[in-house]
């Protein structure tokens, strides 16, 4: 299967903190899905508990929960992910760069995965869904601040 590859870039107007903290707060972070359940089931040993080799488990409706875990954690500028137990996806790695100008937040998110399955196509119409759904998240947001 073909590795995917999602790009994002979204500006907010207001400050890196802000943005930061909650694209990277796994509660906050669970209120903007709708209809998912985002759960913290192991806190970091650093300095913040959403760091770091947390783990959150999330639970989309009609699909199994699963659970990522936090590779690197850089305060107002980074965190990585990967899925790490439960899903159809594998060579996952999930990226979140922010960046201030201005007391405005831009945000590069972006996503590289593999289908597991052997099913053709199934790795682009994750990254359709994945791309279309995290594009619509941040927009929302976006409006809000």
């Amino acid at each position: 299967m073909s590795v995917q590859n999602i790009s994002i870039t979204q500006e907010f107007n207001a400050p890196v903190e802000t943005v930061f903290g909650t694209l990277t707060d796994h509660e906050s972070f669970g209120n903007l899905m709708s209809g998912a359940q985002i759960t913290r089931v192991v806190d970091s040993t650093q300095d913040n508990v959403n760091g770091t080799g947390s783990v959150r488990s999330i639970k989309i409706p009609l699909a199994p929960a699963f659970e990522e875990t936090v590779l690197s954690y850089e305060k107002n500028k980074l965190m990585e992910y990967t899925i790490s137990k439960g899903s159809p996806i594998k060579n996952h790695l999930g990226r979140m760069n922010f960046s201030e100008d201005n007391g405005k937040t831009k945000l590069h998110y972006t996503i590289q995965l593999e289908s597991k399955l052997p099913v053709p196509f199934l790795g682009s119409v994750l990254k359709l869904g994945l791309e279309k759904s995290i594009s619509s998240l941040l927009s929302k947001l976006a409006a809000q601040y």
